[in-house]
């Protein structure tokens, strides 16, 4: 079975629709989908019925950004109710600060003679078929920079101005870690920290967040995250094995012209590993459809 665990569509920062998305991940094979906007369920409906239609077996997802020490880290929830209360009321509070950020990302270029980046964004975002309604996330700005002018593409954009210690990087609009892995729980979904290579922490540093993960409640780690090189999947998978997480894959697609993660292509996930899908709340969530 190939499943493919996270993916983002233009109902957050991805290059394609929901059912797009989904036409793609049934091209590539995936058998088990979850799609994974951030901080964003308005694409589920549309992924849950182009995933019906394909064959595809469904589960509810979605990329939580949270704080922890002073950096930002991501939490992935599956299998839990989109319309729960408490859940709604927590992303209604993170869409608000995610517009809040890009003003102050919009300020901030301003500042260093870059004009008119919230429109520009907002524009970047029009074009590229997102939710006028949303708030523009980081790669729009990347792409307003690069059609304005002011930088050669998006990897100069992130390197300068909006990746991690940049400009751009916001955080405090964020709920703690602990939080984002109690909105989860609290809308019956399972929460696995996401990517834990991208955060650039020592080992030390990681452990430490694996072990306020595991208190909080947190059941999963994202062994695999695209095509990544088999000695990192191999650390998480013993880290994963030592911390007592399941083990999770994902792809992280956003966009087509990323071949590092493409929709269905990850290194393998480590075979002494715990899938999530064999977890019984897991599966409980699981939609599966007839091929």
């Amino acid at each position: 079975m190939l499943v493919d665990l996270h993916m983002h569509s233009t109902a957050s920062d991805g290059a394609l629709a929901p059912a797009e998305l989904m036409a793609r991940a049934a091209e590539a094979g995936v058998d088990l989908v979850a799609l994974t906007d951030h901080d964003c369920v308005d694409g589920l409906d549309e992924a849950r019925d182009a995933a019906a239609r394909l064959g595809m077996a469904w589960v509810s997802g979605v990329e939580l950004s949270a704080q922890w020490q002073g950096h930002t880290v991501h939490v992935l929830g599956y299998g839990f109710d989109p319309a729960a209360p408490g859940l709604q009321d927590a992303l209604g509070q993170v869409r608000q600060g995610r517009w809040r950020r890009a003003e102050q990302i919009a300020e901030r270029l301003a500042a260093k003679r870059m004009p008119g980046a919230l429109e520009g964004a907002l524009a970047a975002q029009r074009a590229a078929g997102g939710d006028p309604d949303s708030p523009p996330a980081r790669p729009h700005f990347a792409d307003w920079m690069v059609q304005a002018g002011h930088v050669r593409d998006q990897g100069e954009a992130f390197r300068k101005w909006l990746g991690a210690g940049k400009l751009g990087d916001i955080k405090q609009h964020w709920p703690t870690l602990a939080e984002a892995v109690q909105q989860l729980r609290g809308a019956g979904g399972v929460a696995v920290l996401a990517h834990p290579w991208h955060y650039g922490f020592t080992r030390a540093r990681l452990r430490r967040l694996l072990r306020d993960f595991a208190e909080a409640g947190g059941r999963g780690l994202e062994v695999v995250n695209g095509k990544q090189a088999p000695e990192q999947v191999g650390l998480l998978g013993r880290l994963s094995i030592e911390f007592g997480f399941l083990a999770s894959v994902g792809s992280d697609f956003h966009h087509p012209a990323a071949p590092w993660m493409a929709l269905g292509a990850m290194t393998p996930l480590p075979s002494d590993c715990q899938p999530l899908w064999t977890d019984n709340q897991f599966t409980d969530a699981v939609v599966m459809h007839a091929q």
